[in-house]
């Protein structure tokens, strides 16, 4: 069987290797005659496939006891308002960074919960870089600081951890969580979506840091309490199993790629091939993102005549190479290069861009 070549923003492309081992055991797990998906979430057999996958990710990342580790539902979306409502702890106020879509959009929920100051925007920049720490204006009587460390739609990450002293900080990771080693040590919520990097869609996993559990407003509804889902294992209530199953055989293979050290270094190749071969192009191609700014799994390009757009994506499409349209809200295109996405994938879409550009520059 032949495979396409996926770009897609999420959900993305699975290794190969998960979904093979998926398919064998859709029917019959482990010789108990049923699927991942019909047992119960409560039966020995998912218990051991729930502690497995929290093991392997401790183990990535190197989560330490004071972390609790989630896997819940609602993607990245509900964690914009668990956030503040579980970290507001009675203060009235959170800073947010402002470098594109997804940040607009935590900072429109969280405003429906509490007063949000923007310490930082890249807004009257068009979103092409993330702000340095020194224009960040931090307030020290903040629950939490919030920022979105790669922004997937517009292709800006923040290539260091900001400096917040001891106001917690917040990542929402979706798109660069287990993309390379991270401390886990200087955040108190990491949270992520899981359709990029980690698994399926369905799953959102949470790090939170356990000193900051138990800070809940009292009308936070139970299922969005980090607290209530901690005590119970993340099974409050019945849990994405399936999803949560592929992403435990996701951390396996990680872990067999050499972990995150290893992925980070292919990451860092495929991100400087595709750079490359666009800033390479005389023109034909660019990338709007400031160089220190530009990100590693979501990379935007635009082609020098929007007219070459639809023929581009024909030409991409008939080629194997899948899901290169840039977002709506800015057109152009955009190749997300996530884990899952192999060297040589990389690598054909620049054999074709090379091949595009020749026959109509």
């Amino acid at each position: 069987m032949n495979r396409a070549h996926n770009f897609s923003a999420g959900p993305a492309a699975l290794p190969e290797p998960v979904l093979e081992r998926a398919q064998a055991e859709l029917l019959d797990y482990q010789g108990r005659g049923l699927s991942v998906m019909e047992m119960s979430h409560r039966s020995s057999e998912f218990m051991a496939i729930a502690e497995r996958a929290e093991a392997s990710l401790r183990d990535l990342l190197g989560v330490g006891p004071e972390y609790r580790v989630l896997f819940l539902q609602g993607g990245a979306t509900a964690q914009f308002a668990a956030v503040p409502l579980n970290l507001l702890g009675g203060t009235s106020s959170a800073d947010y960074i402002n470098t594109g879509s997804w940040s607009k959009k935590a900072i429109a929920e969280a405003k429906r919960y509490c007063e949000v100051r923007v310490a930082a925007s890249s807004e009257g920049d068009g979103f092409t870089r993330a702000p340095e720490q020194k224009e960040w204006q931090l307030n020290s009587d903040a629950a939490y600081c919030h920022y979105t460390p790669n922004e997937t739609i517009g292709g800006v990450e923040f290539h260091w951890v900001p400096e917040t002293g001891s106001v917690p900080l917040v990542a929402d990771m979706s798109s660069t969580l287990l993309s390379r080693p991270l401390d886990v040590s200087q955040f108190g919520v990491i949270y992520a979506g899981a359709q990029k990097n980690i698994g399926p869609a369905g799953l959102t996993l949470v790090i939170v840091r356990e000193d900051l559990l138990g800070r809940a407003d009292a009308h936070t509804p139970l299922v969005l309490d980090y607290q209530v889902q901690a005590e119970n294992g993340s099974m409050y209530n019945t849990p994405p199993t399936f999803a949560w199953y592929l992403a435990g055989l996701v951390f396996e293979w990680l872990q067999d790629q050499g972990g995150l050290a290893a992925m980070g270094q292919c990451n860092a190749r495929k991100a400087s091939k595709l750079y490359a071969a666009i800033d390479g192009s005389d023109g034909f191609y660019r990338n709007p993102v400031s160089l220190d700014s530009r990100s590693w799994m979501n990379i935007p390009f635009i082609l020098k005549d929007q007219r070459l757009d639809q023929p581009f994506l024909q030409g991409a499409n008939e080629t194997g190479l899948l899901n290169l349209k840039g977002h709506r809200s800015v057109g152009g295109m955009r190749a997300s290069i996530y884990n899952a996405v192999s060297e040589s994938s990389v690598d054909a879409l620049i054999a074709y861009m090379h091949d595009f550009a020749n026959h109509h520059g």
